[in-house]
């Protein structure tokens, strides 16, 4: 089995502190697929150093790897199940066992808006190590896959119908739950559009799901929020100020249905700071955030 890596060609090694928050802001604009490549380079050149920094920010996937998909510990392979009512009835993912005969407990891994690259790939191998059943989703699966760049993924994930792309991920949670090496415990994590989708999925899932762990994930629908039975951990970034704003009336309504949570900001941080391949992560909050989740993960799925 082989991983694509994407290569964005040589750009500056530029820490956090070194870039103005200017241009992170501008990332996160073109992060989100509001802005294309180009105009996220141009403007940054307005700023005194600033296409520099930008050009740090790029992702480099060689580094985000912790664990090889050949470690001894897990068993990683691609698999293709089911999806009716998604983008094209069929769905594919990277699953990842640990170790040992199972059943183990399950979560499902979804990717941020740019499909399953590698970063995401490896956070299905660290739970795997962990004792974890993980399940990576590839959204783009309907259109080919992630195509070894993010560029073209988030072109690709936004040309798909938006709300058959969440039934792609429903019938992914689906279908690990009802996995032969799955416990029938299930948990759910996802990063940014991964987030968002995380918890629209513990809306959606009721008492099937048994925890939810967003990152820095935009807030659902306030008439779904009802139906949310799983207990959440929900992670934000200081300066992640679209996402922060949702909270408030968030916070509201899950105090008002009485859902279980614990929500932490973590101080200095940007949208992104778990994603350990651009300088936007930040290996302290990152560390605290993932050790919080192992331990939420043992605590409601065994």
């Amino acid at each position: 089995m082989s991983e694509v890596v994407e290569t964005a060609g040589p750009h500056p090694v530029l820490t956090q502190a070194e870039i103005d928050q200017r241009v992170f802001d501008l990332y996160d604009e073109y992060c989100h697929g509001w802005i294309d490549r180009r105009t996220f380079l141009q403007a940054a050149s307005a700023i005194a150093g600033g296409l520099a920094m930008a050009q740090a920010l790029l992702p480099r996937y060689a580094q985000a790897q912790t664990i090889s998909f050949t470690d001894p510990r897990i068993k990683a392979l691609y698999v293709r199940y089911p999806s009716p009512g998604g983008n094209s009835g069929e769905m594919r993912g990277y699953l990842v066992q640990p170790s040992g005969a199972g059943p183990f407990p399950a979560v499902l891994v979804i990717h941020e808006n740019r499909g399953l690259n590698p970063y995401i790939a490896d956070v299905a191998r660290r739970l795997a190590v962990e004792g974890f059943l993980a399940l990576a989703p590839d959204g783009l699966a309907p259109a080919g896959g992630y195509p070894g760049n993010d560029d073209d993924g988030r072109r690709l994930q936004a040309g798909l119908d938006q709300g058959k792309l969440r039934t792609d991920m429903l019938n992914s949670a689906r279908f690990l739950k009802a996995h032969p090496l799955s416990s029938g415990n299930l948990g759910v994590t996802g990063f940014c559009w991964g987030g968002s989708t995380t918890n629209a999925l513990a809306t959606m899932m009721g008492a099937d799901l048994k925890a939810a762990v967003p990152f820095y994930g935009a807030a659902p629908e306030t008439t779904g929020i009802a139906a949310i039975r799983a207990p959440l951990l929900l992670h934000y970034a200081e300066h992640d100020a679209q996402i922060n704003a949702m909270w408030p009336g968030y916070e509201a309504g899950l105090k008002q249905h009485g859902v279980p949570y614990e929500r932490h900001l973590y101080p200095g941080t940007q949208h992104g700071f778990h994603n350990n391949s651009t300088p936007r992560y930040n290996e302290a909050a990152a560390k605290l955030a993932w050790d919080r989740t192992l331990a939420f993960f043992r605590r409601h799925l065994g």
